[in-house]
């Protein structure tokens, strides 16, 4: 294995942890909020956290585009205020990966709190607990393949993005350039080796995770029917 190589699956995996750790610890609290909360634009917010899983990458990485851009003023405020540019830069990619991942971690929390019964949290209520100590002690460990799932699912899916990753990032060598690009890169080069390397150790990790997720929803199914 060259440099190159490697130093393409380090940033892989860089991207895909901070994803999934950034969504761990919004998607938690957000998913408790859709699960429980009343307001009217509920359904409008829970379409936009779905949107991803039905648009084209492309159309949420040239929106991400647009606002990074100095020509918009978020873009511009950044530039001026922080020195920061979004667009092109890790960064600028990792922030479009956790939009693009939402869904796939709010979606298995939120079903798995909706599917608790209230007498759970109101019993927890009678007992004098808070909404905070509900959540970590009673909540939490009750929604567990759920937890499992929302962090498989987002990590597996993380580790292939490739539209999105390519439109806001583009193919910058040790700063945006992860595997999936990497692949595609490979293959126009007729480099058949190097694209079979870097799509064997993306169809591992993801069968691994996937066989994570059924065996311990699997184990949890048997021991709720004991």
């Amino acid at each position: 294995m060259d440099n190159e190589f490697l130093q393409t699956i380090l940033l892989t995996l860089k991207l895909v942890v901070s994803t999934t750790v950034i969504l761990v610890v919004i998607g938690l609290p957000f998913a408790y909020w859709l699960a429980y909360t009343k307001v009217r634009i509920k359904p409008l917010i829970e379409a936009l956290v779905s949107m991803p899983m039905v648009l084209p990458p492309s159309v949420i990485g040239y929106y991400m585009l647009v606002i990074y851009s100095p020509r918009n003023w978020f873009g511009e405020w950044l530039g001026r205020v922080f020195d920061v540019r979004l667009a092109f830069s890790f960064e600028g990619v990792l922030i479009a990966s956790v939009i693009f991942s939402l869904p796939f971690m709010i979606q298995p929390l939120h079903n798995g709190l909706r599917a608790l019964p209230d007498s759970l949290r109101e019993a927890s209520y009678t007992l004098g607990k808070s909404k905070s100590i509900t959540f970590f002690s009673v909540l939490l460990p009750n929604i567990k393949p759920s937890i499992i799932t929302a962090v498989a699912l987002t990590f597996a899916h993380s580790i292939g993005e490739f539209g999105i990753v390519l439109m806001v990032g583009g193919n910058m060598p040790g700063e945006t350039r992860v595997a999936s690009i990497a692949i595609y890169d490979e293959v126009q080069a007729l480099n058949f080796e190097a694209a079979n390397q870097y799509a064997l150790i993306l169809f591992l990790t993801s069968l691994i995770l996937l066989t994570i997720i059924y065996s311990i929803n699997k184990k949890y199914d048997s021991w709720k029917m004991m």
